[in-house]
Formats: structure tokens, sequence, C-alpha cells
């Protein structure tokens, strides 16, 4: 369920769907959501990291790399967390002032 308040509507061949305005509670309430969403791709975006934290560790404890090089590949693994997690930030915000506009 998404919680946009659509209410579709089928009419023979055809789906209609209300939209309905935007009002400033309407519009909270697609802030929310918007902000809602970007929280579970901040945690997806965390778990890849940790998985791949997991199998790198993995290799370095069999001996497949070094700990030098772990810990070079952690670093430039962080730096793109939080880069996805900024990029990500970044497009809700940009959702937000959208929403906010009247």
């Amino acid at each position: 369920k998404s919680d946009l308040g659509l209410n579709p509507a089928s009419d023979g061949s055809v789906i209609r769907i209300n939209i309905p305005p935007l009002t400033e509670e309407r519009r909270q309430e697609l802030i929310k959501v918007a902000r809602g969403r970007v929280e579970k791709e901040r945690i997806v975006i965390r778990n890849l990291r940790r998985e791949a934290m997991d199998e790198l560790k993995g290799l370095e404890k069999n001996k497949d790399i070094s700990q030098d090089e772990l810990k070079r590949v952690l670093d430039q693994l962080q730096k793109l967390t939080d880069s996805f997690i900024a990029d990500a930030e970044q497009v809700g915000r940009d959702k937000e002032v959208e929403l906010r506009e009247v």
C-alpha cells in the first residue's frame, strides 16, 4: 500500500484514478512519505556496505588480501557509501522543496 490517497475506479475498460488536490495537509503527508523513502534507501545502502565489508573481511581472513589492502578498500567503500547516502538525501531535499511549492 502506497499511502498516497489515490482511489482507482474501474469503468469498464478504463481505470480512473482520482488524484486529490494538494492541500497543505496533503503536502505534509507527501513530505513524510518522501522522508520515509529516503530513510529506507539509507538503510539499503548501509546494508549493502555491511555485506561488502563482511565479504572483504572474509577475504582478508582467508589471506586472499592483505590488511593494508583491506583498509584501503574499506576506506573507498565508506566514501562510496557516503556519496550514495548524500545523493539520496539530496533527492529527498529536492522533492521536499518541490512539494512545498504552491
